[in-house]
């Protein structure tokens, strides 16, 4: 289980996380949603150990860390996939698959991975591919290396529709193998369907929704992401206080 326990970060005076709380547990996974500029990074990079920590602390694998480090925490089982990619540009896929069979004590299942068809692409570059086809090499690579826990930023951005549904694939493959998967983004109802728990986060504070149909049924989420006529709408539901 990984948790964020009540972290506060401040930049020049503003307080931009203030007491945000998230976790993923063991074969499930979390999503993350709110509008652009509500804390969402900086909640993971800072749980990551990768911008400055004001208050609060990060439990993983039996641990406790008020000063969490990003190396420490892959060493333990970690697996972060950021907004922007973690591909080296100038390397083929096929350069990634040999670099993380060196990094890991056992030998790699390229068959288990076959779905996601990264064998056409492993003479590519990441600047010859679409953004579905690096997101399907990185979770590729991420199955490969069976972590405990998988925190992905925007995972579905600049992803065609059909690669989105072979991301989610892998998303679920890795919880399925008992991974701790926490997600954000922007893709409401790709990312409900993928979840098990839902938490909004909201002027650097976070709410927990419960499950994806109990986040379509609350009212003011509902009428934020999914319009007044989406799904759940009707009578009744809540609103934050």
């Amino acid at each position: 289980m990984f948790t964020a326990d009540s972290l506060g970060v401040s930049f020049r005076d503003r307080e931009v996380l203030k007491a945000a709380t998230v976790w993923a547990k063991a074969g499930q996974v979390t999503l993350l949603l709110g509008k652009n500029g509500c804390g969402k990074t900086t909640l993971i990079r800072s749980a990551l150990g990768l911008c400055r920590l004001d208050y609060g602390v990060v439990r993983f694998a039996d641990l406790v860390y008020e000063r969490p480090r990003l190396p420490t925490l892959a060493r333990r089982g970690l697996f972060y996939l950021p907004d922007r990619g973690l591909l080296s540009w100038r390397r083929t896929v096929d350069w990634h698959l040999r670099a993380m069979s060196q990094s890991v004590r056992h030998p790699l299942d390229l068959e288990s991975i076959a779905w996601l068809d990264i064998e056409s692409l492993r003479r590519k570059t990441p600047k010859k591919m679409s953004g579905g086809e690096r997101r399907r090499v990185e979770l590729g690579l991420a199955l490969l290396r069976r972590p405990s826990c998988l925190i992905a930023d925007e995972p579905l951005a600049e992803v065609s529709p059909a690669d989105r549904r072979r991301v989610g694939q892998a998303i679920r493959a890795l919880a399925g193998h008992g991974c701790a998967v926490l997600v954000t983004g922007h893709e409401v109802d790709d990312l409900l369907d993928l979840a098990d728990i839902t938490v909004w986060m909201v002027g650097g504070t976070t709410h927990w929704l419960g499950t994806p149909a109990e986040a379509r049924s609350h009212a003011q989420f509902r009428l934020d992401y999914l319009g007044p006529d989406g799904p759940g709408s009707g009578s009744g539901g809540a609103h934050l206080t």
